[in-house]
């Protein structure tokens, strides 16, 4: 399979545990995001958030991944656009710095919407669900709390998207299968290719007071 990358989260975990913003706590540097198509995902996060954090990513590829340990491997792109195998379009990152994890968990909300059920604008289909894959429990600690802040500020008309509730998935890494060559780096090679992503809020991370 020369295209997929298989990838063992247990392994992952124990290779590159890095320390955080806490000295107390660790957190993995790999992780996977699902934001809807994943060549508007590599551009905002590859590009914009590196913007911000220089350096902090260490190589980002563009993929699938299954909720479902069980899912078929090896999956082609047109079985996944068909919504049929249960892979979403991710971008599997490994960070330089795992310092700017929670960082990179705002940033996520900030650019798509994690409140409209398997859909990202005109892309419609359980490919495009908003989901982060994360690589131990410590980053999903950290995603649920920042899920949670979202939604109190959601609640508080402080932050508005399509719908009232977010409904963005944490969940464990599985198997990460690389998307072929062209589709990589897609929009800094086609600038004026497809990308329905955009800012919904920017700048600093709203307050409730």
């Amino acid at each position: 399979r020369p295209w997929a990358l298989l990838l063992d989260p247990i392994k992952e975990v124990s290779t590159l545990k890095k320390l955080t913003k806490s000295s107390s706590t660790m957190v993995a540097s790999t992780l996977a995001l699902g934001a809807g198509c994943y060549w508007g995902t590599e551009k905002f996060v590859v590009k914009d958030f590196q913007k911000k954090f220089p350096g902090s990513i260490a190589k980002a590829t563009v993929g699938f991944m299954s909720p479902d340990p069980n899912a078929m491997e090896n999956p082609s792109y047109r079985q996944v656009c068909s919504g049929t195998t249960g892979h979403i379009e991710v971008l599997f990152i490994e960070l330089s710095d795992p310092k700017v994890y929670e960082a990179l968990v705002r940033f996520f909300f900030q650019f798509h919407d994690p409140t409209t059920m398997n859909r990202q604008g005109n892309d419609v289909g359980t490919q495009y669900s908003s989901v982060i894959f994360c690589a131990d429990e410590d980053q999903k600690k950290i995603a649920q709390n920042v899920k949670d802040e979202l939604q109190a500020l959601v609640d508080a008309g402080k932050v508005k998207y399509a719908g009232g509730k977010v409904v963005s998935e944490i969940i464990d890494l599985k198997t990460f299968y690389a998307a072929h060559e062209e589709h990589q780096a897609y929009l800094e090679k086609n600038p004026l290719g497809y990308c329905n992503h955009y800012y919904r809020f920017k700048g600093d991370w709203p307050q409730l007071n």
